[in-house]
Order: structure tokens, then C-alpha cells, then sequence
């Protein structure tokens, strides 16, 4: 995936199938008829989540932290299974480098926030008019951490580290990204076995949509049957974007209208959520039949998705695999580097409980791979003005090299 979250197609995707009765009720029997593919998901248990927390603590010991500080969001939920929105009202995690972690919460969301937490922690509570950092600071100063290096998750707010700062003046805050993308950025069976759930639930609503595709269709109606046949499989969407013709040129696609023609180039870009992980995505193929120039990109790019493949190899570095495929493209007079017609975006992305994790394959990464790690693959051509071609499919190192999570088209004839 390209785009941000949501980026255009989340809310429209779903409006215009309910704008459209007789669509909605054509696509009902066929929906029928698709199953739940995630009844014999495994999810993430408590002895997963204590073993995160080891490893977290035996990185902090390596790096000279103290304590890690998180939070809401998906490295919270990853260390302590709490799924808690962000407010003015802080809620945050510190994780020690030895010991029991400790939340802070406001006083009325103390019942929630146990409720939900996966790990031993202590929780303490704020009222409206007392400031939660005093209680991070006072956490700290009993551990006696208060004067080693204290790491901050990369997407803490400024407030928060300003008030840290403000209670602690003395203290040293640091990045904790050596702790938690050092644990994140591996991925353990478990998560892999989510990853490849939600691959199959992507892979089966593209086999139910593509053939459904029909002359006369907005982007936005292909979404939302997409959209309708993943939450049927057992997924949960995050985004179903559709492009056609000139817009599929547009990476993160466009407001204009859409509307499928015969021989219309639809680029799709997908994925869902099982379990907390997501899958990502992409095909491109053609309502009829599809131009020698077509054919001639939609190749070019399965062989800049077979060339990143072959280059994602342990030890190597994520930048050399994006590196591969752009001297592949400008071989054949693409680019050069990220310009147009050609690849304007980097190859690939890591992947996760985030759609985007890092690292990714882009020049100039020197982050080596290792197994566990997991990627993207979506070295597109666009051709602006015209079309664009982007396959997607991530795949997931192992001691010996990449393995697909869902495997490239053979053919833009056969797209799934």
C-alpha cells in the first residue's frame, strides 16, 4: 500500500453500495456464499506478551535504557494488549528495565484500563485537576531510574515528553526505537501465522470481486464489494482503493470520478486486519482485453517485483533491494531514480499490526535483513496521463531467505 490510512476510500468506499439497492442486493447471494476464514485464528496470548516484555528489558540492559515510555497505539497494544484511543487525557505505559511496567490512567478509566491490560503492571491513577507525568516521574525516582537514559516511543506526543521533561529536569530522554522496532520489527510465528490469515482473507475478497467487476462501475463500487466480501471472510477492513484508468497513474489516487469503461486498467489496493495484523495487497488488471502497452508495463512490473524478491536476502540491506529494482527499471528507460514515467515510491514497506511499519526498502536504508522481518513488495510503473501497473504482495524473511505471504500473478489476464 501506497496511500496513508484511509487516505481517500476509507469512508466513501462504503456509501455508495448503500446509495445502490439493487448492486447491494445483487451482491447479497453471492456473499452468501463465502465463509468465515478466520474462526481458527490464535490470538496473541499472555505468555507471547511476557516474552515481548523480556526481550524489550534485554534490549534496554544492551542500550543503556532505563525505561520505556508508550503510548496508546499499536506498540502499546503490542506490549500489553491495551487498545486505548489517544485524548488530552493522557493514558501511557513505562516499561522498566527490570521489574513490573506501571500505567497511568485518569481515575474514571481505571476499570477499562485493567481490565484490558495483558501483562502484570501496576496501574496508577490521576484526577482532572493532577498532572500524570508527576506520577511517570515518581515511578522513575522509586525505581531509581530516574537517573539513567529513558527511552520515548517514536509516536509519544510533545506534550507528553515536554511534561517528562518539566518533571524530571535532570533526566536524559532518549529514543527507545532500539528497543521497541528491535522488538516489533521481528516477527514471531504467531504473528506471522495473523499475517498470513489476513493475507487469505485479502487474496480470497479479490477472487470474490475481480470477476464481479462490471462496465459502468465507480471505483468507489468496487470498493465497497471488497469491502463487503472481506468483513464476510472474517477480516476487518482498513482500505479498499480502487483505480481506474488515468488515476491509477496516482499512487494515492484522486477525488475525481471514476467509472469503468471496456478496457478500462483498474488498480486495486487492499488489505484487512485479523487479530491486530494486517495484510496489504495489490493487482491490476484490464475489463476486457488489455493494449500491448499495458501488457508491456503490467510485465516490466512483475519483473520488478521477481527482481526484489530475488534481492531480499539475509544480511542484505534494505536499501539494496530497492536499489535492484530501480537499476532493473532504468534498464528499461524508466526513471531515472524516482522520476516519471517510472517507480516514484520506494519498493516496500515493513509491515505489521501497522500498515506501514518500518523499515522499508528505500535507498540509503542500511537496516540489514533478518528473519522474522516483513515487507511489502510493490515496485509499480506509472505512466502519467495514462495508467499505472502496481503489484503488491509482502512476504516475510526466513533463515533462508523471503517467503510470500501471498503469491504474485502469473498473468495480468489472471489477476488473482
Amino acid at each position: 500500500m501506497i496511500l496513508t490510512r484511509r487516505t481517500l476510500v476509507a469512508g466513501a468506499a462504503a456509501l455508495p453500495l448503500l446509495a445502490r439497492p439493487g448492486l447491494l442486493r445483487a451482491a447479497e447471494p453471492d456473499l452468501l456464499q463465502l465463509r468465515d476464514l478466520t474462526t481458527g485464528a490464535v490470538a496473541i496470548d499472555a505468555a507471547e506478551r511476557a516474552a515481548r516484555v523480556r526481550r524489550a528489558q534485554a534490549l534496554m540492559r544492551a542500550n543503556g535504557i532505563g525505561a520505556v515510555l508508550i503510548e496508546p497505539g499499536s506498540s502499546l497494544t503490542y506490549f500489553t494488549g491495551v487498545r486505548w484511543g489517544r485524548s488530552e487525557r493522557l493514558t501511557a505505559v513505562v516499561i522498566p528495565v527490570e521489574g513490573e511496567a506501571m500505567a497511568v490512567t485518569p481515575f474514571f478509566e481505571e476499570p477499562s484500563v485493567r481490565e484490558s491490560l495483558g501483562i502484570p503492571a501496576e496501574v496508577r491513577v490521576w484526577q482532572e485537576d493532577e498532572d500524570p507525568l508527576k506520577l511517570v516521574a515518581a515511578f522513575l525516582k522509586e525505581r531509581r531510574l530516574d537517573t539513567r537514559p529513558i527511552g520515548v516511543e517514536e509516536t509519544v506526543r510533545y506534550f507528553a515528553v515536554d511534561g517528562l521533561k518539566r518533571a524530571l529536569p535532570n533526566a536524559r530522554l532518549v529514543s527507545a526505537n532500539p528497543v521497541v522496532r528491535g522488538c516489533r520489527m521481528v516477527k514471531t510465528p504467531a504473528e506471522i501465522a495473523l499475517m498470513q490469515l489476513a493475507t487469505d482473507v485479502t487474496i480470497a475478497a479479490y477472487r470474490f470481486t475481480v470477476p464481479r467487476v462490471e462496465v459502468g462501475m465507480t471505483g468507489a463500487d468496487v470498493g465497497a464489494m471488497m469491502s463487503a466480501a472481506t468483513r464476510k471472510l472474517g477480516g476487518s477492513p482498513e482500505f479498499s482503493l480502487v483505480l481506474v484508468d488515468e488515476a491509477a497513474a496516482l499512487p494515492h489516487g484522486t477525488r475525481k470520478p471514476q467509472v469503468v469503461k471496456p478496457g478500462s486498467v483498474v488498480l486495486m489496493d487492499c488489505g484487512c486486519t485479523v487479530q491486530g495484523y494486517q495484510s496489504d495487497v495489490s493487482r491490476t488488471f484490464v475489463k476486457g482485453s488489455a493494449s500491448a502497452a499495458v501488457r508491456k508495463v503490467w510485465h516490466d512490473v512483475s519483473a520488478g517485483q521477481a527482481t526484489a524478491f530475488a534481492a531480499a536476502r539475509i544480511g542484505a540491506t534494505a536499501g539494496s533491494v530497492d536499489d535492484a529494482v530501480r537499476a532493473s527499471y532504468e534498464a528499461k528507460d524508466y526513471g531515472p531514480r524516482y522520476r516519471l514515467p517510472g517507480l516514484s515510491h520506494r519498493t516496500g514497506h515493513g509491515i505489521g499490526m501497522d500498515g506501514h511499519e518500518p523499515v522499508n526498502l528505500v535507498h540509503g536504508e542500511t537496516t540489514r535483513l533478518a528473519p522474522g522481518m516483513c515487507f511489502s513488495n510493490e515496485p509499480g510503473i506509472y505512466l502519467p496521463g495514462k495508467f499505472g501497473v502496481r503489484l503488491e504482495d509482502c512476504f516475510h524473511m526466513t533463515a533462508t531467505g523471503p517467503k510470500w505471504f501471498s503469491e504474485p500473478p502469473a498473468s495480468i489476464d489472471t489477476p488473482v
